[in-house]
């Protein structure tokens, strides 16, 4: 199949050609894309249309990133294979396009869209004064509440699954561990977060990882640092180079993109890294001799739910979605490759800790200050 192109134009700064790629069917998730359809501009399949029409405004960064972008694209994939629509997409370069880039979907006639997504929390911003300009469309947004009539809130809780990570990261780091392309350090027991943009978000993500630590290890020393940046390697190379060479073994990034500097940081030191929001042993695969596990985050569950109620008719405009633990919205995920040599009594301990957190025996902080 050919992929169609529909070409906006930008009223953020300079004019410049925001490019939106219309997508029918799949990829098998692997945030390369979907297969266009060879249908005409009205999306019709001769006299059947799509179920419904959606837009999809992700984060900085952009698709490719192996992690938070791919995973939203991976629901958008996965609405097109089973719900019968089809979407459209952009990848905003800076904060400042979001809101031209949501007015751009609200506004069009042709197509209409039934639905568009808004992927990240700094979006939120720009949504708020969307959403009140046009009232008729709805939205959905990802990692923040926005509190409109027309908009449906996706927030998860990247503290609970981080809380699992910084556990599995303070047992290992207090013992001698090799695998892959990476060991311990006997002398030492620390380990690292890199965080991209500081925040209550990805605030959330270090105070369960720092909680979760001190929950296994009270003497583990954790390092933290944010690159200001979702697309940074170099950044969040650095940063993570830093932690390694003042004793860190292991460090968990919450970075988008930038995270990837940090996978290519625990190469160089043989140490090893956490990823995020998908299970990057797999979409960041050349750096899975050093990956222990990733913070999966069910992103694409959150898309698909969404989309799931415009086709059904029953979108809920106003309402807040939480997914945890307990709704598999985040979840410990071990490597492809390392993670059968993570010792079965660590896992044993992550797999109680989880049950415990759900039944609300463990109660995890959001505020890394509280952690």
């Amino acid at each position: 199949m050919s992929q169609r192109w529909r070409t906006f134009i930008s009223s953020v700064g300079t004019a410049t050609a925001i490019g939106l790629a219309g997508c029918l069917g799949g990829d098998g998730g692997d945030g390369s894309g979907g297969d266009g359809g060879d249908t005409d501009s009205d999306g019709g399949d001769g006299d059947s249309g799509p179920a419904a029409r959606i837009g999809m405004v992700y984060a900085t960064g952009g698709l490719g990133d192996g992690s938070f972008n791919d995973q939203a694209q991976t629901g958008a994939i996965r609405s097109a294979d089973e719900l019968n629509i089809e979407y459209d997409e952009s990848q905003p370069e800076a904060v400042q396009d979001f809101s031209s880039l949501q007015q751009q979907y609200a506004q069009s006639s042709n197509p209409d869209y039934d639905l568009v997504c808004c992927i990240g929390f700094l979006q939120a911003d720009a949504l708020t004064e969307t959403a009140s300009q046009y009232p008729e469309q709805d939205f959905m947004i990802v990692d923040s509440v926005v509190e409109a009539d027309n908009v449906g809130s996706y927030v998860f809780g990247e503290h609970q699954g981080s809380f699992l990570i910084g556990l599995m990261a303070a047992k290992l780091t207090s013992q001698d561990f090799s695998a892959g392309n990476g060991s311990t350090q006997a002398d030492s027991a620390s380990v690292g977060f890199v965080g991209g943009v500081e925040g209550d978000l990805i605030g959330r993500f270090e105070a369960g990882y720092k909680a979760g630590v001190k929950y296994a290890e009270e003497d583990v020393d954790v390092q933290t640092a944010y690159v200001g940046d979702f697309n940074d390697p170099s950044g969040g190379q650095e940063a993570a180079l830093s932690m390694y060479e003042s004793g860190a073994d292991i460090v968990y990034h919450a970075a988008g993109n930038t995270g990837t500097g940090v996978f290519r940081a625990a190469q160089e030191a043989e140490r090893f890294a956490v990823g995020v929001d998908r299970d990057q042993s797999v979409t960041k695969s050349d750096f899975s001799d050093v990956i222990l596990a990733s913070m999966v985050k069910r992103v694409d569950n959150a898309v698909y739910t969404s989309v799931e109620s415009v086709v059904n008719d029953n979108f809920e405009g106003g309402a807040v979605n939480t997914l945890g633990l307990e709704q598999n919205g985040v979840e410990a995920v071990y490597g492809q490759q390392l993670g059968s040599e993570i010792p079965q009594d660590i896992k044993d301990q992550v797999s109680e800790v989880r049950q415990s957190i759900i039944d609300g025996d463990i109660s995890v902080p959001t505020d890394p200050n509280n952690a």
